[in-house]
């Protein structure tokens, strides 16, 4: 089976609830090339973007990040390696304002014939 390229996106309806924006499947690995936010309103925004482990702990990428109106950013700098089970979570700090784009590589196993 090859690498598959995959995008997930949100439109952040609700303030300050956890929205489940991708979870790594079952005997994969992926690769986070990007995660872009756009505030589409006049008034920015802010954002809270967290990785959650198979154990509940919880790592933030962006927390109460600043983002201005109409003006695209992007919270990686570098890749980021996510693997099995792990959830990317996103928080707005205000309800119909921002959008979020996530763009991966999702690695699958190898299979070994004999």
């Amino acid at each position: 089976m090859a690498n598959s390229f995959i995008s997930k996106k949100a439109d952040i309806t609700q303030v300050e609830t956890e929205i489940v924006l991708y979870t790594v499947p079952t005997a994969t690995t992926a690769v986070i090339r990007s995660i872009l936010v756009n505030d589409d309103s006049g008034s920015g925004s802010t954002v809270t973007i967290s990785v959650t482990n198979t154990s509940d702990a919880v790592f933030k990428i962006a927390h109460l990040k600043d983002i201005s109106p109409k003006t695209p950013t992007e919270i990686l700098t570098n890749p980021l390696v996510v693997e099995t089970g792990e959830i990317i979570k996103v928080t707005a700090g205000n309800a119909n304002r921002l959008h979020v784009l996530l763009s991966a590589m999702e690695v699958l196993p190898r299979t070994v014939t004999t």
